[in-house]
């Protein structure tokens, strides 16, 4: 019994270890993608961008009109 159950996880072992590598590649593409273009917009842009949704954030939402 213990040996069906030693062979069961190796065989698990073996099909992790095979299949998880390609699983994982369009993951770690995508992810080396967003840095890369994260990377080519300039660091004053993030930081303007970051003030900018901060100060609209303290802003109160306008009234809403009621309709006729």
């Amino acid at each position: 019994m213990l040996r069906i159950l030693l062979i069961a996880l190796i065989g698990l072992y073996l099909m992790a270890v095979g299949i998880w590598p390609p699983a994982a590649a369009p993951v770690s593409l995508l992810l080396s993608g967003m840095a890369v273009l994260l990377g080519l917009i300039p660091k004053l842009a993030w930081l303007g961008a970051g003030i900018a949704a901060v100060a609209r954030r303290d802003q109160p939402a306008p009234a809403v009109q009621p309709a006729d």
